[in-house]
């Protein structure tokens, strides 16, 4: 049975924070028990792109310091690295804080820019991950809860996928990310080439809505930590009011037969559920209503069936990042203006998860623009 420990952490502050992840860990024994004395510890924060802490968008600076304290307290050397989805590595740790957190805590950047070729154990044959991520003694995965506009959620299985370096991405959203099963396989997969030994959760202030890039900022006032990122997830996913069936990740772990998929297996430490006021996080725009369909409808209807990006004139700049990187080359800009080829878009939402100036929205499918009048005037 997987152990999940959860406990209270209501402001971003030094000593605040640094009592709440001892008391966090201390059911699971401590930094100690994940630390050996001259070990590389590679932390792996989430740093999608250069936003402030306070757009919630990246994990919070101040967790990757005290974390990166008490790894060096337990006898390790950190190391703290990533592949942003967006910008520099130097530049989003910069904007992010996180710069200034290694610098506090003596932890070393490293920028994910070297890979080397893995054999997959699963679906996927090959798979590249940065190499000083695979070539760490141990990993401490410290990921931001927040909502997913492709995966409905991120948490500590999708953090894993900024292993990947930079462009490499894409072309696995190409190749796997037509289908949401597919691609949080590859995700599994990811995880089990190279298995954190700690997964921390940033769940103090959490992102709702249209995230990972563009959501708006929710108040959990909670940390969460475990060893299974599978486990951590299901926990997470409860704690943020999202239906298991949205959850694809998960579904997909529990067809894997992964450890930690069902909640029934997982052993709640520190804070009850019981004793936490369930968020109901909103959820993205984007999400579909395909699942449980048949290929061939979905493929026939997928327009109407799903929600696809159209760029907000008023609020784009044309400065081509979306189109750039678009896994299947859906984005062309012309004439000073930006157009998307919606048959040829695998509904991905890297554009919106990248767009620096929030400018891709969501168009819904015909049948999604019924349903959601039908529901209104149902209510009504």
């Amino acid at each position: 049975m997987d152990t999940v420990s959860i406990t209270t952490a209501n402001k971003y502050e030094h000593s605040t924070l640094r009592r709440a992840v001892i008391e966090l860990l201390e059911p699971l024994g401590g930094m100690p028990a994940f630390v050996s004395r001259g070990e590389r510890i590679l932390l792996k924060p989430n740093m999608l792109s250069a936003k402030e802490p306070d757009r919630c968008v990246t994990t919070h600076p101040l967790l990757v310091q005290v974390v990166a304290e008490l790894v060096k307290e337990a006898g390790g050397t950190v190391q703290v690295g990533d592949s942003p989805g967006i910008g520099g590595f130097m530049k989003v740790a910069e904007r992010s804080g996180i710069s200034e957190a290694a610098r506090r805590s003596g932890a070393t950047l490293v920028e994910f820019n070297e890979a080397v070729e893995l054999n997959g154990k699963g679906t996927f044959r090959s798979i590249r991950l940065a190499r000083a991520y695979y070539e760490a003694d141990k990993i401490i995965n410290l990921p931001k809860l927040k909502t997913h506009e492709m995966m409905t959620m991120t948490c500590a299985v999708k953090n894993l996928f900024g292993a990947v370096i930079g462009t490499e991405k894409a072309a696995w959203h190409l190749n796997a990310g037509s289908s949401r099963q597919l691609f949080a396989r590859l995700l599994l997969e990811i995880y089990e080439l190279k298995k954190p030994v700690l997964n921390i959760v940033d769940a103090v202030m959490a992102m709702e809505g249209n995230g990972p890039g563009n959501g708006d900022p929710i108040k959990v006032g909670l940390l969460i930590a475990g060893t299974n990122p599978v486990a951590v997830d299901v926990i997470a996913g409860k704690l943020a009011g999202i239906p298991a069936e949205l959850l694809h990740i998960e579904r997909e772990a529990v067809y894997m037969g992964l450890t930690g998929a069902l909640i029934d297996d997982i052993s709640i430490c520190g804070l009850p559920l019981s004793a936490i006021p369930q968020k109901n996080f909103r959820l993205p725009t984007g999400l579909d209503v395909q699942f449980g369909l048949p290929a061939f409808l979905t493929k026939a209807l997928k327009n109407n069936l799903t929600s696809y990006p159209k760029a907000d004139t008023a609020t784009c700049v044309l400065c081509g990042i979306c189109r750039d990187a678009c896994p299947p080359g859906a984005i062309t800009i012309k004439n000073s203006a930006l157009s998307i080829d919606n048959a040829r878009c695998i509904r991905c939402w890297c554009c919106r998860e990248l767009c620096p100036h929030d400018a891709m929205l969501v168009s819904r499918g015909a049948l999604l623009k019924f349903l959601a009048a039908f529901s209104t005037t149902k209510t009504d």
